[in-house]
């Protein structure tokens, strides 16, 4: 590097100044007392503040390259990716993308492009289970911070999914983020200065929403919350519950964020997959969350229904199907089936026995409030039974949840929640718990003190036949299942198996390791459960013994089999480690099967089909009415109509008048056919109404303002994007070849990857390696040829922390002083002469980086300086005095050149220093070129912008200083016969 002779206090966004005894980068942010500066070729965590009235600062130059610097026909290539790879502030008009450890699809930006058409976002996100919500989410979050257009930002979610989004936030965008938890908040806040607020607005933090909605942190974190809030799983914040603890639960969770709503300039960002639970009120109370005018507007007006469609983006699975034929993981189809048990004869007289039961004691009620009491106490007898005795003994031994209703209405309501599934249900991460059947003999009697004892009697005696049931001998169920679960994992599956309830679950899971680890077993499976009795903590840690390394570096065993209760059902991810889901129970909400499937079905999966599997009773009257009042038709309607709608709210009636028939009147539906319950015409009305809600979403779905959006032109915005920061192809082939020259001996992989050495590669990379991976990571370490790799690998993109780690060291090499660092290590140079029959004539290539200041827009009107950087590679025949310039195609396929015979070291190394020491009069070329590219940058800002209807007023690219040459490669023509040396 040279250094100006005089210094100078205004600097411009992109400049080069000397300070400290190295070259910087001037940011923006920078004022004239403050320099906010990146070390030239460092990364964002190097970044520092300089002062010019306390520290020298000169302006710079960057230095060309020494004629010393010698490199064979790979040194331009790894140079020039090792560059690309390392930018994170692109210059083109998706600013984040340059930084993000995610290569999104198409489809996921057009959330991004309407979120850029708000001048504050405001965006209801409900794409369809396991097609990349949170990347959706995370991508707009990255461009507003890229942007400026947001300073800091929140995430409100469950606690049991507190954890992962912190890791998507950081493996992915680059955002550290604070947890916010009970368990974490006492060392927040002993770490806070006293009187300050945990919460700062420029920061980036991951809340519990139940914790923060509490009074006693409220206030504090509505006054000092971020511009930029995320809710996962919104729908649970407007649930219409309005009974008990769960009621006020959910009021405080919307008043929380109608809070948050009600300061106009904060972006807001609602995600869920379930929007509509099929109540039209909790839905019109989430969507004015976003825009007042949304709460009462008429939606079944085309003005309605566009005015929606500004805020809300929603696409099903076959709506992007075609986005993933390039060979990422995502499961092409799902095998989906019904699996038939008949009940052993024990089973089935108990079951008859709790029918009687059930009709007897609602029939016999004394007044409305105790025949909902026992109503709903014996429907919960007849759904643990078909679960699992373990469950149905529980049930008998405890109260039910009725007990404290004191009107039939509330007893209605506490009955659906605990017993049913409610599609708006706010807490399914806990509501694994076995209903209660026991009731006082009246409604103001104690259990134990005065209920009858013929009715005790008969309790404590089904309770005694259901226990005589365990096991697969006499529970058909439990031996379905463990059929179905070997046949899967003989056909390489491993399954995941869901349950309604915890003590199905600890009784399934038991059994399964049992039998199949049974002595002499040759291949052992290992199985564990998961269920809303773990904390949320807990339940990642028992995932990860099932499904990781264990203490020895030794990888999960292929067989294996997770349980769980529907505390999985919702943003876990799975999909790395399983791959069939068996529905052990019925869920009473088909939208809890899509979510169940949903953990195992989604981007990352590498199983081209997955498998769905069904368990039902054939003879069971309870999985009839569930099967054909609401699951078979769900899957015709979504078959017929291609879309899948929630459950309307006509179920629960329909439900209840099947229920009755069956309980009170004792009818048998033949539930074995199809088109059951034409006697129930509430049934037939449920159907109609079902199908009219598909077919109206149908019409409707063609107005949402997604559809405006052409994927086709944001891909070629993005493909010019990508190709300016590197080529997946160019990226694989980078890492390979380094890997190779930096001593981890790759060797390709069937899969169309390869695998790498780590313990031969220098100290620094070795050590950044093994963090990117974790220290158990399997050994030796496999590079995918895909977009994601499961924990412990890499993939093969330029985001990937291991691949960056690696164009990191190879950049750093080669631009540090030839003596610092071992000859091996830097296989990158910034020198070459290549004799090649590739060229004609003697052709230079340079490997060329621009600076950029971009002018942007915001929202308030004003106009942000941002830095942006560029590489290119140009070429030219002849001499630099008189240069005869290439096309870039045919500059960048000098890339490839292979060197047809040795050049000896010193004639390379003077002539390349004849070459450098012409370089000044190319470089009004290279400066128009620099301009040239600036004037594109611009338009391409410009079509992006008109594109999603965003600001274009001082929209302006500047290039900044002259472009540096890291790189000066000269190629010879090969001799065709036998000349001196050097000729």
């Amino acid at each position: 590097m040279t250094t100006a002779a005089q210094p100078t206090r205004q600097y411009a966004v992109g400049s080069l100044v000397h300070a400290r005894g190295r070259e910087w980068v001037v940011l923006p942010d920078s004022t004239p007392d403050l320099l906010v500066l990146r070390p030239l070729g460092g990364a964002d965590d190097d970044i520092v503040g300089v002062l010019p009235g306390l520290e020298t600062v000169v302006p710079a130059t960057f230095a060309p390259p020494t004629p010393s610097d010698l490199g064979d026909q790979q040194a331009a290539g790894l140079l020039r990716t090792a560059l690309r790879i390392g930018f994170r502030s692109g210059a083109g008009p998706f600013r984040s993308l340059a930084s993000i450890a995610v290569d999104p699809r198409p489809y996921q930006l057009v959330p991004l492009l309407m979120a850029l058409r708000q001048n504050t976002v405001r965006l209801l996100i409900a794409d369809d289970v396991g097609i990349g919500k949170t990347v959706e989410a995370g991508l707009i979050a990255a461009e507003l911070l890229a942007q400026g257009d947001a300073r800091g930002l929140v995430v409100l979610c469950s606690p049991a999914l507190a954890e992962q989004w912190r890791a998507e936030l950081y493996g992915k965008f680059g955002v550290d983020a604070r947890l916010v938890l009970p368990s974490t908040i006492g060392r927040l806040e002993r770490e806070t200065p006293y009187g300050q607020s945990v919460f700062r607005p420029d920061g980036a933090y991951v809340v519990s929403t139940d914790f923060i909605k509490s009074p006693r942190h409220r206030e504090d974190f509505l006054r000092n919350c971020p511009d930029l809030v995320i809710v996962d799983e919104a729908h649970s914040c407007v649930s219409d519950t309005t009974v008990g603890a769960s009621a006020r639960s959910s009021q405080q969770r919307y008043a929380l964020l109608r809070a948050l709503a009600d300061r106009t300039d904060r972006h807001l960002l609602l995600v869920t997959a379930t929007p509509h639970s099929g109540k039209e009120e909790p839905f019109r109370r989430l969507i004015g969350l976003l825009d007042d005018r949304l709460a009462a507007v008429p939606l079944d007006t085309d003005a309605g229904r566009r005015l929606l469609a500004e805020f809300f983006v929603q696409r099903r699975r076959a709506d992007i199907r075609e986005d993933f034929q390039d060979g990422a993981h995502f499961p092409s189809s799902r095998d989906t089936a019904e699996t038939a048990y008949t009940l052993h004869r024990d089973y089935k007289k108990l079951l008859d026995e709790v029918l009687s039961y059930a009709r007897e004691t609602v029939r016999a009620a004394d007044g409305a409030l105790q025949q909902r009491q026992r109503w709903w106490s014996t429907l919960a007898l007849l759904r643990t039974l078909s679960s699992s005795p373990a469950a149905a003994v529980q049930s008998l031994n405890t109260r039910a949840g009725v007990e404290e209703a004191d009107t039939p209405a509330e007893a209605d309501r506490t009955g659906e929640r605990t017993v049913s599934d409610p599609a708006d249900s706010s807490t399914p991460e806990s509501a694994d718990a076995v209903p209660g059947t026991c009731l006082p003999a009246d409604t103001g009697a104690e259990v134990d003190g005065e209920a009858d004892d013929g009715e005790k009697a008969r309790l404590v005696s089904m309770a005694e036949s259901a226990k005589k049931l365990y096991g697969p001998t006499r529970d058909a169920k439990l031996k379905k299942l463990i059929t179905t679960v070997s046949d899967l994992l003989d056909k390489g599956y491993r399954p995941l198996v869901f349950c309604r309830y915890i003590a199905t679950a600890d009784y399934v899971a038991d059994h399964l390791k049992k039998i199949l680890n049974k002595k002499g077993t040759e291949h052992p499976v290992a199985v564990a459960s998961v269920t809303g009795e773990l904390s949320p903590d807990q339940r990642v840690t028992r995932i990860a013994e099932l499904t990781g390394a264990d203490e020895e570096g030794n990888p999960a065993p292929e067989r294996r089999v997770l349980v769980a209760t529907d505390c999985l059902s919702e943003g876990v991810n799975l999909q790395e480690s399983f791959d069939a889901v068996v529905h052990y129970d019925l869920a009473w909400n088909p939208t809890r099967h899509e979510q169940r499937e949903g953990r195992v079905d989604r981007f990352g999966q590498r199983t081209d089909v997955v498998k769905a599997l069904t368990l039902y009773g054939a003879d069971n009257p309870v999985d009839g009415i569930v099967l054909n009042v609401l699951l078979r038709k769900h899957e015709r309607i979504r078959r017929v109509t291609g879309i899948s709608v929630p459950v309307p709210q006509e179920s629960e009636s329909a439900m209840q008048a099947v229920f009755e028939g069956l309980i009170l009147r004792g009818e048998r539906p033949a539930y074995e056919q199809e088109g059951l319950f034409a006697q129930e015409e509430v049934a037939e009305q449920l159907e109609i109404a079902w199908q009219s809600s598909a077919e109206r979403e149908k019409r409707y779905r063609s107005r949402y303002a997604q559809l405006t959006i052409k994927k086709a032109e944001v891909a070629a915005e993005v493909d010019e994007v990508r190709a300016a920061l590197g080529t997946g192809e160019e990226v694989r082939d980078f890492t390979r070849r380094a890997l190779g020259a930096l001593r981890g001996m790759p060797a390709p992989t069937k899969q169309g990857g390869f695998t790498a050495h780590t313990d031969a590669l220098p100290q620094g990379l070795r050590d950044t390696v093994s963090h990117a991976l974790g220290p158990r990571h399997p050994r030796p370490v496999v590079f995918h040829d895909a977009p994601s790799a499961p924990r412990g690998e890499a993939a093969l993109t330029r985001t990937d922390p291991v691949v960056a780690a690696v164009a990191r060291f190879v950049l750093d090499a080669a631009l540090d002083d030839a003596g610092k660092v071992p000859e091996w290590q830097r296989p990158a140079r910034r020198c070459g002469v290549i004799r090649t029959k590739a060229v004609e004539r003697n052709t230079t290539l340079l490997l060329v980086r621009h600076r950029f200041q971009l002018n942007l827009p915001a929202r308030d009107g004003s106009v942000r300086e941002q830095l942006a950087e560029d590489a290119r590679v140009v070429a030219y025949r002849g001499r630099p005095d008189a240069p005869e310039w290439l096309p870039e195609d045919e500059a960048v396929a000098l890339l490839e050149a292979r060197a047809t015979q040795n050049t000896d070291p010193k004639f390379a190394t003077e002539h390349i220093a004849e070459i450098l020491t012409a370089l000044s009069a190319i470089m009004p070329e290279l400066r128009d070129q620099s301009a040239e590219l600036g004037h594109n940058l611009e338009a391409s800002h410009r079509r992006v912008r008109t594109a999603s209807r965003a600001r274009l007023a001082g929209l302006k690219v500047v290039p900044q200083g002259d472009p540096d040459i890291l790189g000066v490669y000269h190629y010879r023509p090969a001799p065709t016969f036998s000349q001196g040396v050097g000729a």
